[in-house]
């Protein structure tokens, strides 16, 4: 008897599990390939200087985060601006300057993190010598919105390390 409930009990389970899986696998997985997305040459209105975007993948309902490889040549910058629920960028090649509002500039590095909390003022981009590539990831809110874009980055902050 034991036995018979054993059985019964994993079959139960496993046609559980089957039917719970069909409804999983209802949506299949998308493959992106390196190449098939097209790069974006950013316009000056949220960037100064020639920065580069490679989408790698936007959120599909219901999630809602997305990420793109940017590319900063020397000089290039992002505006001042924040993120509803906040940012991580992943520096992949290159040196690059961050910034908080009222804070430090701070030198990034191939393989270094940045998470910027929801909200906070900040910019970053390439050092004035050397090009920088981060992948950007971020969460849109319930209103789809993912960065508020603010003012531009003047040269003279941009240039010096002290506050703003």
């Amino acid at each position: 008897m034991i036995r018979f409930t054993s059985v019964t009990v994993s079959l139960l389970l496993f046609a559980g599990m089957s039917a719970h899986g069909e409804t999983a696998t209802s949506a299949q997985m998308k493959l992106s390939e390196t190449g098939s997305r097209a790069t974006i040459a950013e316009p000056a209105n949220h960037f100064t200087g020639r920065v580069y975007i490679d989408p790698l993948f936007s959120p599909v309902a219901p999630q809602r985060v997305g990420a793109a490889y940017v590319t900063f040549v020397p000089g290039a910058r992002s505006d001042w601006h924040t993120h509803p629920l906040g940012q991580t960028l992943v520096v992949t090649s290159g040196t690059g300057w961050v910034q908080e509002w009222h804070g430090e500039r701070k030198t990034v590095h191939a393989g270094d993190v940045i998470q910027c909390p929801p909200g906070v003022k900040h910019w970053h981009g390439a050092t004035d010598k050397t090009t920088m590539v981060h992948i950007a990831i971020q969460e849109s809110n319930d209103k789809g919105e993912n960065v508020n874009w603010l003012e531009k980055v003047s040269d003279e902050q941009y240039l010096q390390a002290g506050e703003h």
